[in-house]
């Protein structure tokens, strides 16, 4: 392993401590006696920071370099941390240090899945994105358990609730001094990218079929581990297996399917294994539709290990074909994140309406979509 990469993939894994906003929430409602729309507001905050300020993002990591643009996030996400640390926040003052966590955590977003390619070997950059996505599910996991966790040690036991703030803190601070001592030699363009010339970006069909399909990858991901809980219960699963075999099995598999995709990388080739993972990820959904307790469990496996390294994959696929416009490509593949917002509501309404095995017809159309794209859309993709 090439040595610069061990900062960036530290910074893969603080990415994680973003996703601990939704179990937070409930943390939130109880210690603040709010409703259930309003302690939502933590994990909408940081949404809405990735599809407000990605391509800003990507534009000032143009100008002042994917390193710099990835030491902000740190920063930013070090200060909105060490607040709840020091003192006991009102709740808006606590929405404010998240929005700004999600602000640098979409800037980390924007600069690490490009950086990566800067410090990694030749032929490696699809190989080292999955791994590194695969560490920020270990983020992921391990935050969401620390916000529980931590709270029960005698040393933090004085901050209750806000006790996973200190340790999340000082490991965005780690994070900040291994990134800034690591050269990085960066791809850049000859001229600073604006707005405009992103944009443009999009007129070409292989950058704005990139983008939709990060979009309704986002979008499919959470729409399944939103209402897997449902589907289980509909198919006749008990409480503790619904749970069990739900959301938890899913994103297990998606953080097992991502490290164990570094490996098959090193001797398939990304347009392939891009292939590969769309055709598992609808097998497993339509598994998920055949109303069979034992097919379901079957298709969050196959969809999980199918999912896994969608984004990875679609990204540095679509990065290689312009290097020198990762910055502008990076921010409109990370406000595409939006999906993750949109995509489920549309699945939740049918849902409402008592459709709830055929509502998976929802993701499995995203993954209809990134399936023909992997076998069209990817021709001019050099693997």
């Amino acid at each position: 392993m090439n040595k610069k990469t061990i900062p960036i993939f530290l910074a893969f894994l603080t990415m994680g401590v973003a996703d601990a906003m939704g179990p937070m929430s409930d943390a939130a409602k109880n210690q603040f006696q709010i409703s259930n729309v309003m302690a939502t507001l933590l994990p909408f905050f940081v949404f809405i920071a990735f599809a407000l300020f990605s391509l800003p993002g990507g534009l000032l990591a143009s100008r002042i370099g994917k390193k710099n643009l990835l030491l902000l996030g740190l920063g930013m996400n070090s200060l909105a941390l060490l607040v709840p640390t020091l003192v006991s926040p009102s709740y808006f003052l606590l929405l404010a240090c998240i929005l700004v966590l999600g602000i640098g955590t979409s800037f980390l977003q924007v600069a690490g899945n490009p950086i990566m390619r800067d410090v990694s070997t030749a032929g490696a950059y699809s190989r080292n994105l999955s791994f590194a996505q695969g560490i920020k599910g270990l983020g992921s996991t391990v935050s969401a358990y620390l916000v529980t966790a931590v709270a029960t040690l005698y040393f933090f036991k004085d901050l209750g609730w806000r006790a996973a703030f200190p340790v999340f803190f000082l490991l965005m601070a780690i994070t900040f001094i291994s990134v800034l001592f690591v050269r990085v030699g960066e791809t850049k363009a000859d001229v600073p990218p604006n707005f405009g010339s992103s944009l443009r970006l999009l007129n070409k069909p292989i950058f704005l079929m990139a983008v939709i399909g990060i979009f309704l990858y986002v979008g499919a991901e959470v729409s399944i581990a939103r209402f897997l809980f449902p589907l289980n219960r509909t198919v006749g699963m008990s409480p503790e297996d619904a749970a069990k075999y739900g959301a938890p099995l899913f994103f297990l598999l998606l953080t097992i399917g991502r490290l164990v995709g570094g490996a098959v990388l090193t001797f398939v080739t990304p347009r392939n294994f891009f292939r590969i993972s769309a055709f598992w990820g609808l097998l497993g959904i339509v598994l998920l539709m055949l109303g069979n307790p034992i097919l379901t469990i079957a298709g969050v496996i196959i969809g999980g290990l199918g999912f896994a390294n969608i984004w990875p994959l679609l990204f540095s696929i679509t990065v290689e074909q312009k290097p020198e416009a990762s910055n502008e490509l990076s921010g409109l593949m990370c406000m595409a994140i939006a999906g993750g917002a949109i995509v489920p509501l549309v699945m939740g309404k049918m849902v409402d309406m008592q459709m709830n095995t055929l509502s998976f017809i929802v993701p499995a159309a995203c993954f209809v979509y990134l399936l023909i794209l992997s076998l069209t859309g990817t021709q001019k993709m050099e693997a």
